[in-house]
Parts: C-alpha cells; sequence; structure tokens
C-alpha cells in the first residue's frame, strides 16, 4: 500500500526586534505557544541591535542550551540600525528564506506572544495579507493595560488624522504587533523606509497603496517598566509628514518611489479625459469644428479623439502606445514622437493637437520646426498645444522650502523632459516659425482631486479669478493656439515665381506700349497691394 504524501506546514518565522532587552527576552522566547508547531513549521529570529547589556548573550545562551522548542536564530547588529533598519534585516530575511509569513514581536513582551495562534488565523485562512494586533478595538482595555493617558490621547489623535489623511479606516495605526505575508512584503519597497520608528507608518501606508487585505484583532495591552525610547514630538511629526508625503503624491503633488507600490492592474500610462471644466481638452474640443480633419499627436489613450470623432470631425491618433478599449478613430498610428513628427503630417489637416506632449520630448524646438516645415500649411491649419507651468504657485511653495519633487503626473511628472513657463513656452513657439494667436491659463484640476462635488467647484472658480489676476503665478497649466508660418523655402518659391511672373508683365507691356512708363504713383499703388 503506498503511503500518503506527507503535506508540508506553511513556514512561519516569529521575528523579534529586540534593544537592551537582557531582562525580558528570554521570558518573552516562552510565551510563545507550543501549540503553534501543528500547524506551522516555526523558526524564530532575534535581532539584537547592539544592546548596551547581555541581550546577545541571553539568546545565545539559549541557543546552546538546546532546550528551546523552536529553531532559534540570535544575530547581532554590530551598529545598532534602529527600530526601523531592525526590521528591514529581519523581514530581508524571512522573504531570502522562503517563508511563509513573519510576525514582529518586540523583546520587551509589551505584545503577548500568546495570541499568535489567533492573529494567524486571517492569514491562515487566505482571507488577509496583514493582520494587526490592536490594542484600540476595544479602547478602554488599553487604559486598563496600562497605557499611559497621554500615549492613548496621542494614539487616538494620530490615528484619526492619519486615516483622514489616507481615507483609511483602522482602529490603530501605531500597534507593533503584526504578521505579514511575505507574498506582501515581497511586493512593497520595505527596503526604502526609514530606520526610524516611522518606519511602522511607512510600511503601513505601503500595505494601503498596494490594495493589501488588511485585518485588525484585538490584543491585551501591557506596560510594564519597560523604558520607552520613543521622542514622542519627533515621532507624531514624522508619522503626519509621512501621511501627508503619500496623499499628496496620490494627487501628483511629490514623489517617493517607496509609495509607489499600486498594484500594476491599477495603473495606468495614460492621463484621463478632463472634460466638465476648463482644462486643455476641453479648450481642444472647442477649438475644432465639425467636420475638421483633427491630428491628434500624442493622443493618450485617445479619450480626446474620440470626443472629437463623437463631435463629427475626421481624427487621425497618434501615440506610442495603444488606444484604450472602446476608443474609436478614423486612423491610429503607432509612431513615437521622440523620433519626430509622423509621416502622415504631409496629410491635410485643419486642427493639430500637442496636449501635454512637448515637455516628454528631448527636443521640442526641433520637433515643432520639423512639423512647420513637414505639414501642408494653409491659412486655416491651426495648433493647439498645452504643458505644465513650473511657475504655478504651489510649485513655486515646495521650491521654497527646498522641494522640487517629480512625481508620477502634474506638473513635475517624472517622464518629463523640459519644463515651461508662460514666457518660455511662447517663446518655444515663435523662435520654431509660428504665430501665437491666443494664450490662457488653465486651472488646476480639482474635480480630478476632490470630485465633482460643490467644494471642487467653488475651488475651480477661485483659481479662474486668480489666473486673471496673475495667469503666470496661478495658472496650473498653459494652452495656447498657433499658426505655422511660411517656411523660407516656402517664401523663396514664391518669390521666385513672384519674379517670373514680373518678368512676362513687363515683356508683354513692353511689346504693346514700350511708349509707356510707369508713373510714381501707379508704383506705389503695387507696393501697398503686395
Amino acid at each position: 500500500m503506498a503511503s500518503k504524501k506527507k503535506i508540508a506546514k506553511p513556514r512561519l518565522l516569529i521575528f523579534i526586534v529586540a534593544y537592551n532587552a537582557a531582562t525580558t527576552l528570554e521570558v518573552v522566547l516562552n510565551r510563545i505557544p507550543h501549540a503553534l508547531a501543528a500547524h506551522f513549521d516555526i523558526e524564530v529570529l532575534v535581532i539584537d541591535d547592539a544592546s548596551a547589556d547581555d541581550t546577545f548573550q541571553i539568546g545565545h545562551r539559549i541557543v546552546k542550551s538546546g532546550a528551546f522548542p523552536f529553531k532559534l536564530h540570535v544575530i547581532a547588529n554590530p551598529v545598532n540600525q534602529g527600530y526601523g533598519g531592525n526590521q528591514k534585516i529581519g523581514y530581508h530575511f524571512a522573504v531570502q528564506d522562503g517563508f511563509d509569513f513573519v510576525a514582529l514581536v518586540h523583546g520587551d513582551g509589551q505584545y503577548a506572544p500568546e495570541c499568535l495562534p489567533e492573529l494567524m488565523a486571517p492569514l491562515v485562512a487566505g482571507d488577509s495579507d496583514l493582520v494587526l494586533g490592536s490594542r484600540m478595538i476595544h479602547r478602554m482595555d488599553a487604559i486598563k493595560g496600562g497605557m499611559p493617558l497621554y500615549k492613548f490621547v496621542g494614539n487616538r489623535i494620530l490615528t484619526t488624522v492619519q486615516n483622514w489623511l489616507l481615507r483609511s479606516h483602522l482602529a490603530e495605526f501605531h500597534t507593533g504587533y503584526r504578521i505579514y505575508s511575505i507574498d506582501t512584503l515581497s511586493r512593497i519597497p520595505f527596503h526604502l523606509n526609514s530606520n526610524d520608528f516611522h518606519f511602522d507608518t511607512e510600511i503601513l501606508i505601503q500595505c494601503l497603496v498596494a490594495k493589501r487585505r488588511i485585518t485588525e484583532l484585538p490584543i491585551p495591552t501591557y506596560y510594564g517598566d519597560e523604558i520607552s525610547r520613543v521622542n514622542g514630538m519627533a515621532y507624531a511629526k514624522n508619522v503626519i509628514l509621512t501621511s501627508i508625503q503619500a496623499r499628496m503624491q496620490e494627487y501628483a503633488l511629490l514623489y517617493d518611489p517607496k509609495f509607489d507600490c499600486a498594484p500594476e492592474e491599477t495603473k495606468t500610462s495614460h492621463y484621463g479625459v478632463k472634460f466638465g471644466y476648463l482644462s486643455p481638452h476641453t479648450f481642444a474640443f472647442e477649438a475644432a469644428k465639425e467636420g475638421n480633419r483633427v491630428l491628434d499627436m500624442g493622443c493618450a489613450g485617445g479619450g480626446v479623439a474620440n470626443a472629437l470623432m463623437e463631435k463629427g470631425c475626421e481624427v487621425t491618433a497618434v501615440d506610442i502606445e495603444p488606444l484604450i478599449e472602446g476608443v474609436s478613430v478614423s486612423k491610429f498610428i503607432e509612431h513615437d514622437l521622440e523620433q519626430g513628427p509622423p509621416a502622415v503630417i504631409d496629410q491635410p489637416f485643419d486642427l493639430m493637437l500637442l496636449l501635454d506632449v512637448l515637455e516628454h520630448l528631448s527636443e521640442p524646438e526641433i520637433f515643432l520646426q520639423k512639423m512647420r516645415a513637414q505639414a501642408r500649411s494653409g491659412p486655416d491649419l491651426k495648433v493647439v498645444a498645452s504643458t505644465g507651468n513650473i511657475a504655478f504657485i504651489l510649485t513655486r511653495l515646495l521650491h521654497l522650502f527646498g522641494m522640487f519633487n517629480y512625481g508620477k503626473r502634474g506638473i513635475l511628472d517624472i517622464t518629463h523632459k523640459r519644463l515651461f513657463t508662460f514666457g518660455t513656452f511662447r517663446r518655444l513657439f515663435r523662435q520654431a516659425g509660428y504665430e501665437i494667436l491666443e494664450i490662457r491659463g488653465v486651472p488646476m484640476p480639482f474635480p480630478e482631486v476632490f470630485g465633482d462635488n460643490v467644494l471642487s467647484r467653488f475651488l475651480l472658480a477661485t483659481n479662474l479669478f486668480m489666473i486673471r489676476l496673475s495667469r503666470s503665478i496661478f495658472a496650473y497649466q498653459i494652452v495656447l493656439i498657433a499658426r505655422p508660418l511660411p517656411t523660407l523655402k516656402y517664401l523663396l518659391n514664391v518669390a521666385v515665381k513672384e519674379a517670373d511672373l514680373r518678368v512676362v508683365s513687363d515683356s508683354t507691356i513692353e511689346s504693346t506700349a514700350p511708349e509707356k512708363v510707369a508713373s510714381p504713383k501707379s508704383l506705389g499703388e503695387r507696393r501697398g497691394s503686395y
């Protein structure tokens, strides 16, 4: 009879951060429930963070005794890495060695190891990616467990503010009792986080951004005579600033790679179409007339092109990436504008669009010159172009405080190669041989930030009023309409043809009326009609 194949148990690493924990470490280790071994392949990792006491020696003695029921690793940082830095090393150990889960336990005994079986349950069931042992689900239990009142109040205030900033609904942001799936740690750049105590806030925000499933379960609160090494005011400042930074990154006002961990399926390389309020998209839509032949270069998925098709225009769309699903255009051309204008530009068009395109090109001057030379220009051909205004008031203020941070979108998009003000954008077109017919300032896209509501409408109206006072300061974007002027080649050809016509005309005049000489008055009339 064939023997049944033994099913491997999930591997759980119990990771204990320890600093000057000589009096508590052995007690914490002994409190780990032996029953966990029935369901998990258990290993325990203790990292002594350059303690000034005998933390490492006590841990090493337990390893040598052989009496500890689980495989125990005790290692030591020769230089103190900080609370966050110590966690980074432990999580790297867990990922590198192929564990399934890692539970963070503090060496001072503040978080009860006895709760591990209950905390593991949602992870094992596949219902969660991160479990937080929270002291604030039953809030008064925290006070009963000895949490100082100032810490209780501070915890509640900080968690409330962070929930508001991050649009989350956690009972507590500041628990140090956490169990992560290794899949979760593999998806977030925790190695980029701070080495300080607000590492816990940063990794929790990363999990929120990454759309990881978070479960909170109640745990008992225990405060002994351990020494708190957290500077409360500095910690509060760091967690609030970190939360603000993450929210601002969502609005493309700042960028930090540690928060760039959203799931791939939620990311898009296309900018959203902005209709319903003054934007480059509405500006272009209004500039196009029914029946116009439109060339949309850098169509970004084709949202504007699709709207122009519905208006009755004939639209040729150009982009390096394909159109988004459901978009319909007359013709789509896959082309990298970094290589210059598309060949189709020599076809007759009434309107050419360059919406948020030129700032992505290495040499926008050369691109515009080639476009002017290759386009089949006529007196009715117009170009609509837009770009971000680097002199926008909010960007100026950030610069004032030393912040020049690129983002995933917005004025300082990380893919931008050039930055413009009203003056430099106007000069770009004039020097490339275009006559500027209109240039306007566009407000910040508040509906994209706050939704289409009364607040957004009020902010848009306020921004538009401020733009009337100073568009160079208060305009979020710049949009213009330009007309390509005749090239020197064209003007030379016209001059040569005109000369030929005049020679023929003069010959005819001489053969029919050689005695007649043009008067000064008739010459003046001819020059005036030129």
